[in-house]
């Protein structure tokens, strides 16, 4: 007979008490411990899913498993590292309504054409509404298997039977287990379905794709745990009022993370964006202050943004600061640095930096970019159209090297930008690079002297 015992989950970040908590002494969140039903299915469930392994010399384990299935989607394909390695897990958030579904449709539509039998479970959704999506944007194949069910145990038991070539699991939230008297949804539901879903994707080499939500915050629902427990963890983002998409690989056991794959969002689906920069920077003014564009890297690939300012006199006593698309302290400290350094006493005015196309780049190579659009606003003169930026600067004014410069730069000159502006110790990589003009910048004075 199965033992059975109670404990505490954290609803945020997954902390089992045996007592009940007003603080979770891991996350630190208040009053958000749920009791759950804990059984001991080791007998049982998870016995099956044993492996039954032997030890092996390293030597003889063949690299079949690590064969990879390629979509035919090249931005997702370019995000898991070359296509989908079989047994993965790979977990795959995003806000309500961004696309999720609509591209696992699309993928497995893609792996249908190719002749594989490919299962797409549902919670959400009726087989007809997900009949009628597919046909919206043309992925309707007949080795597309839809199955509309929330128990565990019984879509474990179809995967067995039907033995498809790839799993979707959409969405992960959604699915429970009769073993535990908790709700769907809760941390204990999804620690279980998300485990035994993985046990079996290993076992029986079957990828699996967990769709996630995410909370208010942007991380994905669920406990931390779940993200450490699948192979590959990918951010699906965008905003409502643009039409662009972004595949974001958080974590790759089987490729390079941070790597990005762009789709524009279009009435029959997703469409894959082959040239991110040229799509980001179609719209950009010419001769128009506060204006500049930047090589900014994703993971391993080179993209040109257009990093904007507005640089006005303050209406209020304390002047407002507003950054998109980049971080915000990193802006404060820019301009305390122009401030003091150049002297060009930004503190009394309004400043507000914008990243077009709403695009967000964390790296602190976009620090001379940002430096040159403020300039650039508060002076009232623009930069060149065919000038580009970057740099990292410090809290001396110095202008510190990157990395990847040559990559940035050679991706700048395919794109007609015909002089670039970079940190001494980075100019030495250029110089192989043909119709560049490469200015070396080793201060914020520098940069002002070349620009204006």
């Amino acid at each position: 007979m199965k033992k059975s015992k109670t404990g505490f989950f954290c609803q945020h970040c997954g902390y089992m008490s045996p007592k009940w908590l007003g603080k979770c002494p891991s996350c630190n969140g208040w009053n958000c411990f749920a009791e759950e039903l804990i059984v001991d299915s080791g007998s049982d469930s998870r016995a099956e899913m044993n492996f039954d392994g032997k030890p092996q010399s390293i030597e003889d384990i063949p690299l079949t498993e690590g064969q990879r299935t390629v979509t035919g989607i090249v931005e997702i394909d370019r995000v898991l590292g070359g296509g989908i390695v079989g047994g993965s897990a790979i977990l795959i958030g995003g806000e309500p309504g961004i696309g999720k579904s609509t591209l696992m449709l699309q993928m497995m539509h893609n792996l249908a054409q190719k002749g594989l039998k490919v299962l797409y479970v549902s919670g959400e959704e009726s087989a007809s509404q997900i009949k009628l999506r597919s046909e919206r944007i043309g992925a309707v194949s007949k080795d597309l298997l839809v199955l509309v069910e929330v128990s565990l145990e019984k879509i474990l038991e179809q995967i067995k039977i039907v033995s498809p070539a790839i799993v979707v699991i959409d969405s992960i939230q959604t699915v429970y287990s009769g073993e535990l008297m908790s709700a769907p949804g809760s941390v204990g539901q999804v620690r279980e379905a998300s485990s035994r879903l993985i046990l079996f994707s290993k076992k029986f080499g079957i990828p699996v794709f967990l769709v996630g939500h995410v909370t208010k915050d942007g991380s994905i629902a669920g406990p931390k745990v779940l993200e450490h427990m699948v192979d590959t963890v990918l951010y699906f983002e965008g905003d409502s009022s643009h039409t662009y998409r972004i595949v974001r690989g958080i974590k790759n056991r089987f490729g390079p993370t941070n790597e990005i794959g762009v789709f524009e969002m279009q009435e029959k689906g997703l469409k894959e964006v082959p040239n991110p920069s040229t799509f980001f920077l179609a719209e950009r003014p010419q001769n128009v202050a506060g204006s500049v564009v930047v090589p900014s890297l994703e993971g391993t690939r080179p993209i040109l943004v257009e990093i904007q300012a507005l640089v006005s006199s303050t209406n209020f006593g304390t002047p407002r600061r507003t950054a998109i698309g980049v971080d915000y302290n990193r802006v404060s400290l820019l301009v305390a640095v122009l401030d003091k350094i150049c002297g060009l006493h930004l503190s009394g005015s309004d400043i507000f930096i914008n990243v077009a196309g709403g695009v967000r780049v964390e790296e602190p190579a976009v620090d001379l970019g940002i430096v040159a659009a403020m300039t650039s606003s508060f002076l009232d003169k623009p930069i060149d159209g065919r000038t580009i930026v970057l740099g990292e600067v410090g809290l001396a004014g110095e202008v510190r090297a990157i990395s990847q410069m040559e990559v940035r730069v050679k991706e700048a000159a395919r794109l007609g930008f015909n002089r670039c502006l970079v940190p001494k110790t980075n100019a030495a990589q250029l110089a192989k690079i043909a119709k560049m003009e490469i200015c070396k910048i080793s201060s914020l004075k520098e940069l002002l002297e070349n620009l204006f």
